[in-house]
């Protein structure tokens, strides 16, 4: 089995969604081969996970500033909206 090839990160969550757009289109326009295909799809589950992990950090950042009875500010999850 071949050693797994170590993967550069984007530079930033905007360049590796960018990057992740353009393999798609490039697969599903099918205009590349099988082999090549397949190393684009390893890229784009890589750059996924990188993606996934990086707006999971800025959801667990985000949070809620609400007033208290009392007037001061406390700080709270943001909380997902309901369907």
């Amino acid at each position: 089995m071949p050693a797994k090839k170590t993967q550069a990160p984007p530079k930033n969550f905007e360049e590796g969604l960018d990057e992740l757009e353009q393999i798609i289109a490039q697969i599903e326009e099918g205009k590349i081969g099988l082999e090549e295909s397949l190393q684009r799809q390893e890229r784009a589950q890589f750059l996924l996970q990188y993606c996934r992990a990086v707006l999971d950090k800025a959801e667990q950042q985000i949070q809620l500033l609400s007033a208290a009875g009392d007037g001061t500010l406390h700080a709270a999850p943001l909380e997902a909206p309901q369907p």
